[in-house]
């Protein structure tokens, strides 16, 4: 029902003035520091912590009274106690209230009471608030009594600077802001701390009056081995309880140290392994019985754990200690057994050790490496054939005269001799030379010969097939075949010899008729004919020559022939 409201403010909260008011107002014994700081305890050998249930009797006006209540001593704060936003991460950003019985379990509490102020009408975190090395929010340099955690283990009490907040140099990891500052240094310090903390500007009495009632307490202190107090009273404002005077009495009575007021009233909750160990004053729907309230943010005691959690990435944590992996060393694992120079100008440090540049050996990284061997430390195995030298840095080889390839297995192509055969040989005729000196009276080995021999082979067949083909080009393409003119030419002779054989014939045929007529065929020339006396009968004489002609025809035609029958 959130019946029982016990506010210190009665408008807003926190005083309006600066962090110097506080420091200007503060006794002198103080100087000018306006917070106390106490190394705390980290004892190991030790449960995590110890809770008991105590009733005492507080003396007042009426005669006396018992108030019942739990105290919780933390051995080892830095790595056992938190604080906790209400239901984990990011419950005061979304202005979450939730019962301290939920967020405890949830995070694991071995023991858990409620912390830091909160609105209860927006549920709005009061405060500073760092929860296990993050900070959620910061006040904006309100000055409200303040407990925190750094990161060294130091426990602080006190007033801080905006600046002190968020100092980087030793951080808080847990960080929560109470009211009312109850002890400083074993002596009660309400008086002083109503000052710093008053709001002149709102109405007269408010803090006094919350400073002064009868009520559910939770407080949080320590004592002078560095040990952390957890402080909670079960109560009912105006009736049961304590006020801050009695509160702080009983805790200087208990070796408490430092201390400051935190939320109470119907806040003020304990709670063991996730139950509920106190009795609250908030009435539940049923007015018989009590609810614990929802609140803001918790105290958290829980098993130990390494700061940071992950031991910097470099161990495992192990009940509250980092064992660290090989290589690195200190409470939280970050730092390397190997520091520099250990390396020189060769090396770097490991997790390992020294891990030497390419080319470099030995423990710190001093010796080159030994022949046939390269790379970081020395490690990887040269291949380099033929007496090669390896190149300690990136393995590469460096072949002899007559040699080359990326392992130097590969004799110089002919033509080219010297280092890495990158010179060309100029023996005339570009004729081979000797591999290794280029020298051109050189004897070459018999498989080099074989070689040659093989390829002047090879390159006689080529180009002899190569001057055939361009012949065979360049010749003129004949019309007729090879095996035409052969038919041709065998027909023309046949028909030669058949010619000839019949004019043979027909030779043979009229030599034998020329001799027949010779015998038997004479021509009739009539006498009267005879030396031109036809001649002068038929006509004129003519002339000489034509005389003559007819005179002398008788050496022609004029063959006898024998006579016909009827006739001389």
């Amino acid at each position: 029902m959130d019946d029982d409201i016990l506010r210190p403010y009665t408008h807003g909260h926190g005083p309006s003035h600066s962090h110097r008011y506080v420091r200007d107002c503060q006794p002198i014994i103080y100087g000018n520091s306006t917070h106390e700081s106490w190394r705390s305890s980290s004892s190991t050998g030790q449960p995590v912590a110890e809770s008991r249930v105590f009733v005492t009797d507080v003396e007042d006006r009426n005669g006396g009274r018992s108030v019942y209540g739990h105290m919780t001593v933390v051995h080892d704060p830095l790595r056992t106690v938190s604080v906790l936003e209400p239901g984990g991460p990011d419950g005061c950003s979304m202005n979450h209230k939730v019962s301290v019985e939920e967020t405890a379990k949830a995070a694991g509490c071995l023991y858990a009471q409620n912390a830091g102020f909160f609105n209860t009408k927006s549920s709005e975190c009061l405060g500073n608030v760092v929860s296990n090395g993050r900070l959620v929010q910061d006040s904006g340099g309100l000055q409200n009594a303040q407990f925190g955690i750094r990161k060294d283990g130091t426990l602080v009490f006190g007033y801080l600077s905006q600046e002190e907040v968020l100092d980087q140099s030793n951080p808080f990891v847990q960080l929560v802001s109470g009211v009312i500052w109850l002890l400083r240094n074993g002596d009660i310090y309400i008086k002083h701390s109503l000052e710093a903390e008053c709001n002149k500007t709102q109405e007269t009495g408010s803090l006094q009056y919350f400073a002064d009632v009868v009520s559910a307490r939770t407080a949080v202190g320590h004592d002078a081995d560095g040990k952390l107090i957890l402080f909670q009273i079960d109560g009912q404002t105006r009736a049961r309880g304590m006020n801050l005077w009695e509160l702080a009495e009983f805790l200087k009575n208990n070796g408490v140290i430092n201390a400051i007021n935190l939320d109470g009233g119907g806040s003020s909750t304990y709670v063991v392994n996730g139950s509920l160990a106190s009795y609250p004053s908030d009435s539940c729907s049923d007015s018989r019985w009590r609810c614990s309230r929802n609140i803001s943010t918790v105290l958290c005691v829980h098993e130990r754990r390494c700061q940071p959690a992950n031991c910097s990435g470099h161990g495992e944590c192990v009940n509250g200690n980092c064992r660290c992996q090989k290589g690195w060393q200190g409470v939280t694992c970050d730092s390397l057994f190997c520091q520099p120079p250990a390396c020189g100008p060769h090396g770097v440090c490991s997790e390992d050790g020294c891990v030497c540049d390419a080319g470099w050996r030995g423990k710190n990284c001093s010796q080159e490496c030994l022949p046939g061997f390269y790379g970081d430390g020395c490690r990887q195995t040269c291949s380099c054939a033929n007496g090669a030298t390896c190149d300690p840095v990136h393995g590469r080889c460096t072949c002899p005269p007559g040699f080359h390839g990326e392992t130097c297995k590969q004799v110089c192509p002919l033509g080219f001799f010297g280092p890495s055969c990158a010179q060309e040989c100029l023996c005339d005729n570009s004729c081979p030379c000797d591999p290794q000196t280029g020298s051109c009276n050189a004897t070459l080995d018999g498989e080099t010969n074989y070689t040659l021999h093989k390829a002047g082979h090879c390159l006689a067949k080529q180009i002899f097939t190569s001057w055939k083909q361009e012949e065979d080009a360049n010749r003129e393409t004949p019309y007729l075949t090879e095996r035409s003119w052969l038919i041709i030419t065998a027909v023309l002779a046949a028909l030669l010899v058949f010619s000839l054989i019949v004019h043979l014939v027909q030779a043979c045929r009229t030599s034998g008729a020329s001799r027949f007529s010779e015998r038997r065929d004479y021509p009739y020339i009539p006498l009267g004919n005879m030396n031109g006396a036809d001649s002068c009968a038929r006509g004129p004489k003519r002339s000489g020559k034509e005389s003559f002609g007819l005179e002398d025809s008788d050496s022609q035609d004029e063959v006898w022939s024998p006579p016909r029958s009827g006739r001389l």
